[in-house]
C-alpha cells in the first residue's frame, strides 16, 4: 500500500478543491481529470512498455464516438445504457488497438520514429474519415450527447450538476490511477521494463515480446477509451478533433513535460499544462501556442526526464517513497 500514499494525498487534495473554487473550476477540474486519465494511457504505453504512439487520440476518439452513438440510441434505443456504453467504448478502443497492434509489432514489426510516423499518420486518417461520415455528424460532430446515467433499473441518476460529475470523475479517474499503479508493481511491471530495455533477452527467456506489447497496446487504448467516453458525457460533443492530429500531439506534450517514466508526473503534467494553455491564451492570444513549444523544447533538451518528473524524483530519494 505504501506506493499508494503519494496517490491518496493527490486524491484528497482534489477532494477538497471544491470548497476552495467556484463552480466555474470545478467543471474544469473534470476536464482536467479526464485529460489526465488520458495522459495516464500514454505513459503507460510509452514510458512503460517503449511504444511511442504518435497517435493515442484515435482511441480517445473511438471510445468517444462509440459512447455518443450509443447513447444517442443512433446503435439501438434497447441499449442506451451508460455502464454498457462506457463498457463498449472501452472494449472498441481496446480491440481495435489489438488489431492495429498486431500488423504494427507481428514479425520484425516497426519501432521508434517510424512507429511514430505510422500512428500519426492512422490518427490523420481517421480525423478525415470521421469528417466525412455523416451518419456520424461529419465535420459538425454529434451534438446533444446525454451525460452520465448512474442509475440502475428503474432508478435514473443522471449527472447535470458539476459537483456530482466532479466526485464521480474523481473516483473513476483515481481507481484507475491505483490499479495501474499496482499493476506496475507486480510481475507485469517488470515484464514490461524487460520489453523496454532487453525484448532480446525477454524472448530469449521463452516470453511472448508480440503477447506483452499488445497486452499493454490494449490497455493503454481502453484507458484512452474510456477517458474518451468520459469526456463527451461532460461536454455533451464528439467532433473529429477528438480523434485527429492536434490532440495527438497535445498528449505527446503533456506527458513529455511531465515525465513519461512517471505516472504521477504525467497525470501532472497533462492538468498543469492544461491550465497554462488557458492562462497563457488569455493574456498572449495566438502566441500562447508559441510558448508551450518553447517549454516542450526546455523540456526535451535541458530535463529530458520532464519538468514535473526531475524535482519529483528528487523528492523521492529525498523521503524514499515512490510516486
Amino acid at each position: 500500500m505504501r506506493p499508494l500514499v503519494p496517490l491518496l494525498i493527490l486524491a484528497v487534495l482534489f477532494a477538497i478543491a471544491p470548497l476552495f473554487v467556484g463552480s466555474y473550476w470545478v467543471s474544469q477540474l473534470s476536464y482536467y481529470l479526464i485529460y489526465g486519465l488520458l495522459a495516464l494511457s500514454l505513459s503507460l504505453v510509452w514510458g512503460y512498455g517503449g511504444i511511442l504512439c504518435f497517435g493515442q487520440a484515435i482511441f480517445f476518439g473511438i471510445g468517444g464516438y462509440v459512447m455518443a452513438a450509443m447513447t444517442k440510441g443512433m446503435i439501438s434505443p434497447f441499449l442506451i445504457n451508460s455502464y454498457l456504453s462506457l463498457f463498449c467504448s472501452v472494449f472498441a478502443a481496446s480491440l481495435f488497438a489489438v488489431i492495429l497492434g498486431y500488423f504494427l509489432f507481428a514479425g520484425k514489426g516497426i519501432n521508434g520514429p517510424y512507429l511514430a510516423i505510422v500512428t500519426l499518420a492512422i490518427a490523420i486518417v481517421l480525423e478525415r474519415l470521421m469528417s466525412n461520415w455523416y451518419a456520424m455528424g461529419g465535420y459538425n460532430g454529434l451534438l446533444d450527447i446525454p451525460p452520465l446515467n448512474l442509475g440502475l433499473f428503474w432508478f435514473d441518476y443522471e449527472l447535470w450538476d458539476s459537483l456530482p460529475i466532479f466526485y464521480t470523475l474523481l473516483i473513476t479517474v483515481f481507481v484507475i490511477f491505483a490499479g495501474i499503479t499496482l499493476l506496475l508493481k507486480s510481475s507485469y511491471g517488470t515484464l514490461l521494463t524487460a520489453l523496454k530495455t532487453h525484448p532480446e533477452r525477454l524472448a530469449f527467456f521463452g516470453f511472448s515480446v508480440l503477447q506483452i506489447r499488445l497486452s499493454v497496446f490494449a490497455l493503454s487504448a481502453a484507458i484512452a477509451g474510456l477517458s474518451g467516453a468520459l469526456f463527451v458525457t461532460v461536454d455533451g460533443f464528439a467532433s473529429p478533433t477528438l480523434i485527429g492530429f492536434t490532440l495527438s500531439t497535445e498528449i505527446l506534450i503533456w506527458v513529455a513535460i511531465g515525465g513519461k517514466e512517471m505516472l504521477m508526473a504525467a497525470f501532472l503534467g497533462a492538468i498543469l499544462t492544461r491550465f497554462a494553455e488557458n492562462w497563457l491564451s488569455e493574456i498572449f492570444g495566438d502566441y500562447w501556442i508559441l510558448l508551450l513549444g518553447i517549454l516542450f523544447m526546455i523540456s526535451v533538451v535541458l530535463l529530458p526526464k520532464g519538468l514535473i518528473a526531475t524535482p519529483l524524483a528528487a523528492l523521492e530519494r529525498k523521503l524514499g517513497v515512490r510516486l
